[in-house]
């Protein structure tokens, strides 16, 4: 799988049209039974059906998917969950791993913001202004990182352009509504050739919420239970104002507290773009205030007893609703060189700088401020094609200087330094193609306060083989050794961290996580039906996990940090079928279906890795045609009492939507009009992988209208 990071590759101009644009994704009746879509994330481009397991997201579909946060947009994504801890922060789960474990990236550099430090963080990409992303998954992702073993989700943007436009000047627009939070959203981009090489680019986008409204009861049943269990406590005590807020509370259905954001960007960016290669920069602002919802019926008094007496009783938090403001200014730097027919094809380069700070207020009174500066940036050489062989080969560099400020600083003040070398080589001769990977990382994680500083070396690499067994039938294997550093967060956490109601501790002792992988695939393609099923097993040596002691420090309970066996397994499965032709419509059907199941080894009994998606079966029919398009799909969730200790388990779900998109000019794609109605039978739904699960439901029935342009 090719997955090193391209830097701004002139083959990109391939890329199909922005979410808000007009062309047809890959799920058309076109291109059922095409090549597919082209994978730029590599060193060079090649098309779907390779090695590994990538799934590209863009055109009608990104659209359809669009929500506040990446997490939230991919979920329809084999193998792909979210964290989903509020609407105005979640991030993607790929195979059950989540934080380090998967990279989010913006055209193959780091979003550099905290949102892997904690489920409570944002990503800082709104996906309004992503043009195509890009899900990558197996063993070979680790050419990301190190610490990318689930997997990476790569977002690409024209924030630095790629292409001249033809018309000298290219707007793309989007704007809709939702009704389940009152939604409201815009977005914008322009495209303007100041010359026939420069090109200058601007965008903009905005999007604002109310408090999303749930499909049944606010909180789920073991939560109400204990709600209700409560307020006869506090009844018995004579305390009847409270038992009856207790009481109501449990009972509460619709809006969900403290759910409410606003988010807006603004990026402007200017390319050089001409035959010998390509040099851009872009600046651009993210901006957002969200909620952060809390667990009914508890408080906490930061650093002192809670107060169990007089009118508080324990029900409410003392200081007020916890939201956090975010902002982050970034900088973003991508270049080309064309070498010729010689041995290397191309150079590289893509670096990005951020500046990124976010304040965690409770009530109205400022809790906890974090900042974080980082810089990353790749190198790399493409080869050219030599009798089948070819590659690419570089290095890559990140910094990050992490502070924390305020009572509830969990995390000490600390910086990352990772330099890495890495090389992708692979050969093809008729129906086998071979392939080979390996990266080294020296990561270095130190702690000025307190006085440590810990060093890390670690050698990945995977090799894979494919063979086209006939025609249309490719089968492929591949196994992964990765090794990677623990990270700041899971060496000195040791505080309260209001925004999860958590007292997070680490371990400064920690070793490097190792994990050997293995992955078999096999891919069908014929006239009318494609196949794609594919099973992984990842067994872990030192596996680093946050888990709940069942013990409490200043009212919180704790959530320390651990290091254990463990083994992670599953399958992913995707297939498509042309139904019929009926009407000028082409009648498609699809199916989606994964499972993952992840185990901790030792102390006798396997014990099971917490926050673990349970199975999902996605099944959608489709009629498509010039001007119109319809869909309907079922997605069942099933339960998930595989759980850890001091873990709640999560009732199944199904949800049915539909949706309908309408090309109003004929002739042309550049205008459409789209109508989806999601969880159309207002169902209680909650995802597993949220640590925020029993209080912040999925949201209810969800009417959407979506206008899209392109000119």
């Amino acid at each position: 799988m090719r997955l090193l990071c391209s830097a701004g590759s002139a083959l990109a101009l391939l890329l199909s049209s922005p979410a808000f644009a007009q062309e047809r994704d890959s799920s058309d009746a076109d291109d059922v039974h095409g090549a597919g879509p082209i994978v730029v994330t590599a060193p060079y481009v090649r098309s779907l059906d390779i090695l590994g397991n990538v799934s590209v997201v863009e055109g009608d579909e990104l659209a359809r998917d669009l929500r506040g946060q990446i997490g939230d947009t991919l979920t329809r994504q084999a193998g792909v969950s979210a964290t989903s801890f509020a609407p105005g922060a979640s991030r993607p789960v790929l195979r059950g791993f989540s934080g380090e474990r998967v990279r989010v990236l913006t055209d193959g550099i780091g979003s550099i913001d905290v949102s892997n430090t904690s489920a409570d963080h944002a990503v800082t990409i709104d996906p309004l202004t992503v043009e195509r992303v890009e899900i990558l998954r197996g063993p070979a992702v680790l050419l990301f990182g190190s610490q990318a073993i689930g997997g990476a989700v790569n977002l690409f943007d024209r924030r630095i352009p790629r292409a001249v436009p033809a018309d000298h000047v290219h707007i793309d627009a989007i704007g809709g509504y939702a009704t389940a939070a009152n939604d409201r959203n815009a977005g914008a981009s322009i495209d303007v050739a100041l010359s026939p090489q420069i090109v200058a680019h601007i965008d903009g986008s905005w999007r604002k919420t109310g408090d999303a409204r749930s499909g049944g009861f606010v909180y789920a049943p073991g939560l109400r239970g204990d709600l209700l269990h409560l307020a006869e406590h506090e009844a018995e005590e004579g305390h009847d104002d409270e038992a009856a807020d207790l009481t109501a509370q449990a009972n509460s259905r619709g809006k969900i507290p403290n759910t409410a954001s606003e988010t807006w960007t603004a990026a402007g960016g200017l390319a050089l773009i001409n035959d010998g290669g390509q040099l851009g920069i872009s600046v651009s602002y993210f901006d957002s205030n969200y909620g952060v919802p809390s667990r009914p019926g508890t408080e906490h008094a930061h650093g002192e007893e809670a107060d169990h007496d007089g009118d508080d009783h324990g029900h409410e938090h003392g200081e007020g609703p916890v939201t956090i403001g975010l902002k982050q200014w970034r900088a973003d730097l991508r270049g080309e060189v064309e070498m010729g027919d010689g041995f290397f094809d191309k150079l590289r380069l893509r670096a990005g700088f951020a500046d990124y700070e976010h304040t965690e207020f409770e009530g109205d009174e400022v809790g906890t401020v974090f900042y974080n500066k980082g810089i990353e940036g790749r190198l790399e050489l493409a080869q050219n094609d030599r009798g089948g062989w070819r590659g690419a080969s570089g290095v890559q560099f990140a910094h990050r200087n992490f502070d924390a400020v305020g009572a509830e600083a969990f995390v000490p003040r600390n910086l990352t330094d990772q330099f890495a070398l890495f090389t992708l080589q692979e050969w093809h001769a008729g129906p086998l193609g071979l392939e080979a990977a390996a990266r080294y990382e020296k990561t270095d994680v130190r702690a000025p306060v307190l006085g440590v500083s810990r060093n890390f070396d670690t050698f990945s690499g995977a090799l894979g083989a494919t063979y086209d067994v006939a025609q249309g039938t490719r089968f492929g294997v591949s196994v992964a050794r990765a090794v990677r550093a623990p990270s700041a967060e899971e060496l000195f956490s040791n505080g309260p961290h209001i925004a999860t109601q958590s007292f997070e501790v680490g371990d400064p002792a920690l070793k490097r996580e190792a994990s050997w992988g293995a992955e078999a695939s096999l891919k069908f393609k014929s006239d009318g039906f494609d196949l794609s099923l594919t099973g992984y097993s990842n067994w872990f040596d030192d596996f680093i996990y946050s888990a709940a002691t069942g013990d409490e420090e200043d009212g919180l309970p704790i959530f320390q940090y651990f290091q254990r066996d463990a083994r992670v397994w599953g399958f992913e499965a995707e297939a498509s079928a042309r139904l019929a032709q009926v009407g000028g419509f082409n009648i498609v059907s699809d199916l989606t279906a994964d499972m993952t199941r992840a185990t901790i080894k030792g102390g006798g009994a396997d014990r099971n890795v917490p926050r673990i998606p349970p199975l999902r079966v996605l099944g959608g029919i489709e009629a498509q045609g010039d001007r119109l398009d319809a869909r309907v799909e079922v997605e069942w969730t099933d339960d998930q009492f595989r759980v850890a200790q001091f873990e709640t388990p999560t009732d199944s779900f199904t949800l049915v939507n539909a949706s309908l998109s309408w090309r109003p000019l004929p002739d042309s794609r550049n205008l459409t009009l789209s109508l989806a109605a999601n969880n159309i039978f207002d169902v209680d739904a909650r995802r597993h992988a949220s640590f925020t699960k029993d209080y912040v439901p999925l949201a209810g029935r969800d009417i959407r209208l979506t206008a899209r342009a392109s000119f």
